[in-house]
């Protein structure tokens, strides 16, 4: 994989899961700061991170490489069976993306997204659809620090979402 874009990146795939096993490859999303992605399942699907299983505030999105899942998937149509919502390509690392960085996706007017502090680790969903090597490789001493499975976002100002809109890092300040 060629080094991906660090400042200013592309959103390449929107994908809604609007019931478990279920994907829609949209040409337009639009992403809620109380719902995440408008018709997805994450407030329903809950999380075992929270103490009353209910959705994490810090986990409305999924966004993984879209380089990293062409790569695994080996198909165009596997792709979206990563379960993630946004494909895009920008350096996703930990150096790179630090927690509360900001991605604004669509242009100024558009919506943003923050990095959240929650892990994104693959599941047995994950295992089954990519396989075990795949796994390890993502969540390996290579993988880990380059959030090659993805990483955890919010919904900090409502907006559309498109393929193909450009997505410019913000990152905070120390």
């Amino acid at each position: 994989m060629d080094d991906a874009p660090r400042d200013v990146g592309v959103l390449r795939t929107v994908v809604r899961r609007p019931a478990v096993g279920e994907r829609e490859v949209l040409e337009v999303g639009h992403l809620d700061v109380a719902d995440g992605l408008v018709g997805d399942t994450w407030r329903s699907r809950g999380s075992r991170r929270m103490p009353d299983g209910a959705a994490h505030p810090d986990m409305q999105l999924n966004l993984m490489s879209h380089r990293l899942v062409e790569f695994v998937a080996q198909d165009p149509d596997r792709e979206v069976l990563a379960g993630d919502q946004m494909f895009l390509d920008l350096d996703l690392s930990h150096a790179n993306l630090p927690a509360w960085s900001e991605l604004h996706i669509g242009g100024p007017e558009g919506a943003v997204v923050v990095v959240t502090d929650q892990p994104h680790n693959g599941c047995a969903k994950f295992i089954a659809r990519y396989g075990k090597d795949a796994m390890a490789f993502v969540n390996g001493d290579e993988g880990k620090p380059r959030r090659l499975r993805g990483l955890c976002a919010k919904v900090v100002r409502p907006g559309p979402v498109r393929p193909g809109d450009e997505v410019v890092v913000v990152r905070p300040t120390t």
